[in-house]
């Protein structure tokens, strides 16, 4: 008899322990039209989405070059960081989707010359997917986008480009694009890519951060909660801190961070508690 309480007291806490652990999926894939191809995308789910019939806020959670979906997960970390920060009550429970922007063509923006359309296919096609798929609240109000490197310079273009889909931004360490078109221009032809100057600039306006938080009305701007994070040795770092200025000069609030790290996951990993925290801020009622 005292076997069989053991044996169903330690099924029990086996059971409470994994009640307590969110669950990550690093191989999904859908369909896109857009880019003719099938996209892998990875998602976090937390720790009661299977046992409630709840809907959650959506953080889009973006990689940097070189990784793949899977990187916030396997260097990352982000099942143990987002459970601890769900646990210890300074992140609410959230979906966290990590699509593959390393396929086809690095990055996630449309090219220049269109043949390639990445943020096409992220609104158009893997927003309506993953919100129709999981339980996901789809106001603006619960909706967030961070990321890293190239991820971070995505989340800069996707929450300028629409303020109306995102509360809060948290470009970590972010590539924020050339500073001048005429640094565009020159690495385009390191590529053997020539386009009419024009069309360089054009596009330059359109991608570059610190071109849009010049120029975009600064309501638009305003309206999405922002926390940029960049490590005093991180060769990013003049980019980062070029945004800085110009939101300070229009007066838009943001939260800036520069703390002691370079480039590396070691930084991020401890970035990531942070984000969390910030865009649960948003998700909450005050």
């Amino acid at each position: 008899m005292k076997s069989q309480f053991l044996l169903l007291f330690f099924i029990v806490g086996l059971l409470a322990a994994n009640a307590q652990s969110g669950k990550v999926y690093d191989e999904l894939t859908m369909k896109s039209t857009i880019l003719d191809s099938e996209r892998k995308y990875a998602v976090y789910l937390p720790p009661d989405y299977e046992t409630s019939q709840r809907s959650y806020p959506i953080l889009y959670l973006l990689h940097g070059a070189g990784d793949d979906q899977t990187g916030w997960i396997q260097f990352g970390e982000v099942l143990r960081i987002t459970d601890l920060a769900i646990k210890e009550g300074k992140a609410t429970p959230m979906i966290i989707i990590m699509p593959d922007a390393n396929s086809g063509v690095r990055g996630y923006f449309n090219s220049i010359s269109g043949d390639w359309r990445y943020e096409d296919f992220f609104f158009e096609e893997l927003m309506p997917h993953v919100e129709k798929q999981y339980r996901i609240k789809s106001e603006k109000r619960y909706r967030a986008v961070a990321g890293l490197s190239m991820g971070g310079g995505g989340s800069f273009m996707y929450a300028l480009h629409r303020p109306d889909l995102f509360s809060s931004a948290c470009p970590l360490s972010a590539y924020v694009g050339p500073l001048s078109v005429e640094e565009m221009e020159a690495g385009l032809s390191r590529k053997n890519e020539r386009y009419p100057k024009k069309d360089v600039a054009a596009y330059f306006n359109r991608h570059n951060a610190i071109s849009l938080i010049q120029n975009m009305p600064v309501e638009d701007i305003k309206s999405v909660r922002w926390y940029i994070d960049c490590g005093d040795d991180d060769f990013l770092y003049e980019g980062n801190s070029l945004v800085h200025i110009a939101m300070k000069k229009r007066e838009i609030p943001h939260e800036y961070r520069v703390r002691d790290g370079g480039h590396s996951w070691t930084y991020w990993r401890a970035s990531l508690p942070k984000v969390l925290e910030f865009v649960s801020d948003a998700f909450h009622q005050h």
